[in-house]
């Protein structure tokens, strides 16, 4: 099994890169190769070029490492994102890797016959993992849990993943070293899942 697992945080020694840590050594001790991306330390290119922007079949990217995610990304398996929830949004890098990298001809074609668009992906499951400072019930109630949206109903359904699970850990500002601990055996249970729930094959 392939897996490729993209944090977006820009801060070295973030929980979210402890998540990160986490996550890829549980896929690696479980026999997956793991295609691990840091995207603020490679430097990832979020900036989407008007010439990109084809709706029928992506032209190719301006910029090599977007063209190798591209590739990456359709040999794999499975996909993992770990990021904080920072307005209602992932960090501008990893939005713009979504608009540069799962693009038509590469995750999702358009024009089939009954005008939905067809996931182009072999990675037919995901797991997401966000970080947050607002509680459960005010995210739910006043906002609507907009990463929830993103990620199960607008992005990942149109590539294919057919099973994205999702896990906030909250709140982290003011967690104990305890909290943090358990919080990091949880994302390892959830990594495995990903492969022992994965069907044969």
């Amino acid at each position: 099994m392939k897996a490729g697992v993209y944090l977006a945080h820009p801060r070295n020694g973030s929980f979210n890169h402890a998540l990160f840590e986490a996550v890829t050594a549980e896929l690696a001790a479980r026999g997956c190769e793991v295609r691990a991306h840091d995207l603020y330390a490679e430097g990832f290119p979020p900036l989407l070029a008007a010439e990109e922007t084809e709706t029928v079949d992506a032209a190719a990217a301006t910029d090599p490492r977007v063209e190798a995610h591209r590739r990456e990304v359709a040999d794999l398996d499975a996909l993992v994102f770990v990021h904080p929830n920072w307005w209602g949004m992932p960090p501008a890098v990893l939005a713009g890797w979504v608009q540069r990298v799962l693009v038509p001809g590469v995750a999702y074609k358009l024009g089939t016959a009954d005008g939905e668009p067809a996931g182009l992906l072999r990675a037919d499951r995901a797991l997401v993992l966000n970080t947050s400072d607002t509680p459960e019930d005010r995210e739910a109630g006043e906002f609507g849990d907009p990463l929830e949206h993103i990620w199960a109903a607008c992005v990942l359904p149109y590539t294919g993943a057919r099973d994205v699970r999702r896990r906030v850990f909250r709140t982290v500002t003011d967690s104990t070293p305890q909290q943090r601990t358990a919080w990091l055996a949880e994302a390892r249970a959830l990594a495995a899942a990903l492969v022992t729930d994965a069907p044969a094959g």
